[in-house]
């Protein structure tokens, strides 16, 4: 009894130990789940390969798991390969193994490593996705952003699909299964380096080959290879072009020169006009100013024409020296590209290449030769032009463009009468006309003319045979504010002011007077070279005073001034009644 109370005790001790084994073995083999252990290939068969991994069953991995780039490595057995356990106890019974899940792990751990080495990596772009491009790193599937992909924008993506080249892991996540990966940081790394090797060779007047990458109204921006530099507009030609892409464009691949280097700011000028001779440098002993040739009109602008004097070459002819005549004329009116036309030299300056030119000159100056045909004093006919405030306007020789120009009669010149403005209603446009020419001023371009001197001054008649101190009778002609308008014999027309129409300030009123009425005036003076004299009613009393007291008598003896006056008065009026 003893001994089977032994027995049984034994048993059961030996049960619990082989318990224990199995349990501990068990949480063993649950701990190595999830992990990458190393197994010993046992055999090779047509599809699959037979793994121990140390555990009680062996594991079958599909042989299409151990192929690298769709080729499968040499395998033999007994080879030791690093094995993926994803469970124990599946289905058939076996364990679980995974060799492309080890190679995963092992491509996580190698990657971290470089990414916080900030070491690159080796891919290909191996497809499109949304946002982007899958990039194979050789174990793992990145992800490359669009933003990522270049520098600029790539139009052509297939330049770079299923090519090896290097990316810059920007971001990993193991939990999430997410790599981020970049093209765009390896290029700017390669063109800094690039750009600081350009740089530092930089001198001006180098020679360097670029491309042209974009097109502005004020130049073109040229891709040196790992910098950009700028081509003004002004050192693209020698010849004056209007906008860049006459001479440029996108793509084209050019020899420019270093023309300025800012070391500071890394900024390049670049010229292309530099690389060929200078056209201008020899201009100064062909075209001397007073020089005329012949050229072909290249373009017109709002300010004048440009003339094409030699290839490349241009002069520009002002508006003003387009033509004599035509004035305030827009340049496209008189002119048109591919017009050949003779033009003068006026003034040439080499450094800042200008040509300045005239059309004009290289014909007679119509006011120079009007001068010459008609001298001060010749009569002339002209048809009306214009009429203006000031004058009439009338164009001389009409019928000969060559020779025709504008002068002016001035309002003063029409007629001998004061009031010969308001005679302008008289003339009107295409009327013909005769006059005196009065002036000419070539400089100026002007000639004035005179009707008046054709006809008789009545004024100047009337005028000469009045001295001053003269008494006369004139009648009025007009009443004004400021005083009234009087017409003496002959035709003669003066102004009497205010102030003169009587010695007395109560008198001094125009509204006494009437248009008619017939007044004595006194003549205060005469000016023969105008034809025009000051009268005046007020004298004429003061003077009528003066005399009448010194013949009757002074208020000193007594007598007032009116019984003095009176007396006169009595003595003038008792002569006329015996004239009568």
């Amino acid at each position: 009894m003893d001994n089977i109370n032994t027995n049984n005790t034994q048993q059961n001790s030996d049960n619990t130990e082989s318990f224990a084994e199995l349990f501990s073995q068990s949480i063993q083999n649950v701990s190595k789940e999830g992990t990458v252990v190393s197994g010993q290939i046992i055999s090779i068969d047509r599809d699959a390969v037979l793994v121990d991994v140390g555990l009680k069953s062996e594991g079958r991995i599909p042989l299409k798991e151990f192929m690298i780039n769709n080729e499968l490595p040499k395998l033999e057995v007994g080879e030791y390969v690093d094995i993926y356990i994803e469970r124990f106890e599946g289905k058939s019974g076996r364990t679980i193994l995974s060799r492309e899940k080890a190679l995963r792990e092992e491509a996580w751990s190698r990657f971290e490593d470089l990414h916080k080495q900030n070491i690159s990596v080796e891919g290909r772009v191996i497809g499109r996705v949304k946002g982007g491009f899958a990039v194979d790193i050789g174990g793992l599937i990145a992800f490359l952003p669009g933003s990522q992909v270049d520098i600029r924008p790539v139009k052509d993506i297939a330049v770079i699909m299923n090519i090896y080249q290097p990316f810059k892991i920007l971001k990993m996540d193991r939990e999430q299964g997410n790599v981020v990966v970049s093209r765009r940081v390896i290029l700017e790394e390669s063109r800094m380096e690039a750009r600081d090797e350009l740089l530092s060779g930089i001198v001006e007047g180098a020679i360097l080959e670029g491309t042209v990458k974009n097109i502005t109204d004020y130049g073109a921006f040229l891709d040196l290879g790992a910098h950009d530099g700028l081509l003004h507009i002004t050192d693209i030609s020698w010849n004056k072009i209007a906008h860049p892409s006459e001479i440029l464009h996108l793509g084209q691949r050019l020899k420019v020169m270093v023309i300025k280097y800012n070391v500071e700011t890394k900024r390049i000028s670049l010229g292309l006009k530099q690389l060929e001779k200078n056209p201008w440098e020899s201009l100064s002993d062909v075209y001397k100013v007073g020089t005329r040739f012949k050229g072909t009109i290249s373009s017109i602008a709002d300010y004048g024409a440009f003339v094409e004097v030699a290839p490349n070459i241009e002069g520009l002819v002002y508006h003003t020296e387009i033509s004599w005549n035509a004035k305030n004329v827009h340049p496209k009116k008189l002119l048109k590209p591919g017009d050949e036309v003779e033009v003068m030299v006026l003034e040439i300056d080499i450094e800042k290449h200008r040509i300045g030119l005239s059309m004009k000159r290289c014909k007679d100056n119509p006011w120079q030769k009007f001068s010459e045909e008609h001298p001060i004093g010749s009569v002339v006919t002209g048809v009306v032009k214009n009429i203006a405030d000031f004058g009439v306007f009338v164009v001389l020789n009409e019928n000969d463009p060559e020779r025709s120009i504008d002068a002016l009669i001035p309002a003063v010149e029409i007629s001998w009468d004061e009031n010969a403005g308001e005679k302008f209603g008289g003339y009107k446009k295409g009327d013909v006309v005769t006059g005196v020419v009065l002036t000419t001023d070539i400089d100026r371009e002007r000639v004035t003319i005179g009707l008046k001197q054709l006809t008789d001054n009545h004024a100047e008649g009337a005028m000469s045979k009045l001295e001053m101190g003269s008494i006369l009778t004139c009648t009025v002609s007009a009443i004004k504010t400021d005083g009234i308008d009087v017409e003496l014999s002959g035709g003669a027309k003066s102004f009497i002011k205010k102030s003169e129409l009587s010695k007395h300030r109560a008198e001094q009123k125009p509204e006494r007077f009437a248009v008619g009425d017939r007044v004595d005036v006194m003549v205060t003076s005469s000016d023969k070279k105008t034809h025009k004299c000051t009268l005046s009613i007020k004298a004429l009393e003061v003077d009528q005073e003066k005399r009448a007291i010194a013949e009757y008598g002074s208020t000193d003896s007594g007598a007032s001034l009116g019984e003095i006056l009176g007396a006169a008065f009595n003595q003038a009026n008792n002569s006329n009644q015996s004239k009568e």
